[in-house]
C-alpha cells in the first residue's frame, strides 16, 4: 500500500541525510517535496498542512540546527509526526471485558465479512480465546450469511444466523445466546451499502443502543483514497465507532488513506488486512508502518514473522550444518519449502531496511518450484550425497521432475560451488585460511 510514498519520501530523506549543515531553505525544499509526496498519495489536505507545519516548527528550533547530525535529526522529526499522526502506539482491543462484543461495520465491498473470520482466528489462535461466535446480520447482500458460514467452518469457530431478515432480532438473539453459553467474544457481521445512507445507520444505531458492544470497529477499504476519510467520518459521528480495520493494504493504493483516516476521527487503527488468506491480518503499529513508509523496514515484524513460520531447533540445526559445511541436498529442500511459507519473497523484502526502495525485483516463483521438483525427483541417498550422481541419474531426475538434464547439473554445480564457499568461509571464522598457502 505505502510503496509509492515510501519511495518519493525514501528519497526526500536520502537527500537531506547527505545534508552538513540544515538550514531554513534546505528545509523549505525538503517540506516542499514531502507535502507533494503526500498529496500525490490521497492524503487529505488538512492533514498534510497539519503534518507540514508540525515538522518546520519543530525542525527550526534552536536544537535541530545546532545538532551534531541535522539531517539525522530532521528524519527523525519526520519519522516521529508520522508516527503521532497514526497513532503513536498499537490500540489493542479492550480484552478486560468478557463477552468481548465486536460489532463489525462499513460499507459493501469493504470486506467486512472476510475480516469477521480473520478477526476470529486471530483471537483463537494468537489470544487463546476457546470459545467463539462468528454472527451472520448482514441480511441485505444474499450470500453474506453463507460465506461467512464457510469461513466459520475453516476456522473451527461456531457461527449463528437465523433464516429471516430482521437483522436487530439476530444480534438481539445472538447476544442472548453468547451469555447463557459463556462465550469469551462474539462478532457480529453487519450489512453494508454502497454509500452510507440513513437506514443503515439507523439500523445499526438501533443495535448499539440494545447491546453493549465492546467495540466498534469500522472496517475501511484503503484503495478508496479521499473517500475514505468521509466515511470513516460519518460513521464516527453516528455510531462513535471505537477503532478502525484496514483492509486491502497488499492492494495498490497511495497509502493516503491511513495517515487521513487516523487524523480527522481522532479513532485508532487497530489491525490491517495485508493479503486475501485469513492468517494476513495483524495489529496496525504506527512506528513500524512509520518505518516501512521513510524506507527504514521493518525488523521487528520481520523476525516475528520469521519465528512464526520457523522452527528454532530446525533454524539452529541448519546453522549448525552450515557451520560445519555438510549442508546436502535434503537440507537445502527444507530451507526452501521454509521460505515459502514465510510468504512472498517480496514482502519480506519491504520489512528489510531500504529493501523497498530496490524496485520490484523480480522472484521467479517457477525456477523455485522447479528447483523444488528436481530435488524431490532425487532419492534420499542422492540428496545426501549428490556427488554419486552421474548422467544416468541425471536423466531419470529430469524425467521425473519434467525439465532437463541440462537443469539438474546447473543446480548440481550451483550447489557444489554454494557448499564450496560455506567451507571457505568455516575455515575463515575458526582462524584457518580460506585457501591453501595463502595468508586470508
Amino acid at each position: 500500500m505505502f510503496d509509492n510514498i515510501s519511495a518519493k519520501l525514501y528519497e526526500v530523506m536520502r537527500k537531506i541525510k547527505g545534508t552538513g549543515v540544515i538550514t531554513e531553505k534546505n528545509i523549505e525544499d525538503a517540506l516542499k517535496e514531502i507535502r507533494m509526496a503526500l498529496l500525490e498519495a490521497d492524503v487529505s489536505y488538512k492533514v498534510v498542512k497539519a503534518f507540514i507545519d508540525s515538522v518546520k516548527t519543530k525542525a527550526l528550533g534552536e536544537v535541530v540546527l545546532k545538532a551534531i547530525s541535522p539531517g539525522q535529526q530532521f528524519i527523525k522529526i519526520v519519522n516521529d509526526e508520522l508516527v503521532s499522526f497514526l497513532g503513536d502506539a498499537e490500540k489493542p482491543l479492550d480484552y478486560s471485558k468478557q463477552p468481548l462484543l465486536i460489532l463489525l461495520v462499513g460499507l459493501q465491498g469493504s470486506g467486512k465479512t472476510t475480516i469477521a473470520a480473520k478477526l476470529a482466528r486471530f483471537l483463537k489462535t494468537e489470544k487463546n480465546f476457546k470459545k467463539l461466535l462468528l454472527v451472520g446480520a448482514d441480511t441485505y447482500r444474499p450470500a453474506a450469511k453463507d460465506q461467512l458460514k464457510k469461513l466459520a467452518s475453516t476456522i473451527d469457530v461456531p457461527f449463528y444466523t437465523e433464516d429471516h431478515n430482521d437483522a436487530i432480532k439476530i444480534v438481539q438473539n445472538a447476544y442472548t445466546l453468547a451469555q447463557d453459553e459463556l462465550y469469551q467474544a462474539v462478532i457480529f457481521d453487519t450489512a453494508g451499502r454502497l454509500h452510507i445512507d440513513e437506514d443503515m445507520l439507523a439500523e445499526l444505531k438501533k443495535m448499539k443502543a440494545l447491546i453493549p458492544f465492546t467495540e466498534i470497529l469500522l472496517v475501511a477499504d484503503s484503495m478508496l483514497g479521499q473517500e475514505a476519510v468521509n466515511i470513516a467520518k460519518g460513521f464516527n459521528e453516528a455510531l462513535g465507532i471505537t477503532g478502525l480495520v484496514l483492509t486491502k493494504v497488499d492492494g495498490d493504493s497511495r497509502g493516503g488513506a491511513a495517515l487521513s483516516m487516523k487524523y480527522i476521527t481522532a479513532v485508532p487503527i487497530k489491525f490491517m488486512g495485508t493479503g486475501e488468506k485469513l492468517e494476513k491480518f495483524e495489529y496496525f503499529y504506527p512506528e513500524r508502518v512509520a518505518s516501512r513508509i521513510l524506507g527504514m523496514g521493518d525488523v521487528v515484524s520481520l523476525v516475528e514473522h520469521i519465528e512464526k513460520t520457523v522452527a528454532i531447533e530446525d533454524a539452529q540445526k541448519a546453522e549448525a550444518k552450515f557451520r560445519k559445511a555438510n549442508f546436502n541436498l535434503e537440507d537445502f529442500l527444507e530451507q526452501m519449502q521454509a521460505m515459502k511459507k514465510m510468504g512472498p519473497m517480496e514482502d519480506l523484502l519491504k520489512m528489510i531496511p531500504g529493501g523497498a526502495q530496490l524496485g520490484n525485483i523480480n522472484i521467479d516463483e517457477k525456477h523455485m518450484k522447479s528447483l523444488e521438483a528436481i530435488i524431490l525427483s532425487m532419492t534420499p541417498k542422492e540428496r545426501n550425497h549428490p556427488e554419486i550422481i552421474n548422467d544416468s541419474r541425471k536423466k531419470r531426475i529430469a524425467k521425473g521432475s519434467g525439465t532437463t538434464s541440462e537443469k539438474v547439473n546447473k543446480l548440481l554445480k550451483q550447489f557444489a560451488q554454494a557448499r564450496k564457499m560455506m567451507k571457505q568461509m568455516s575455515r575463515k571464522k575458526h582462524g584457518k585460511p580460506s585457501f591453501p598457502g595463502m595468508p586470508f
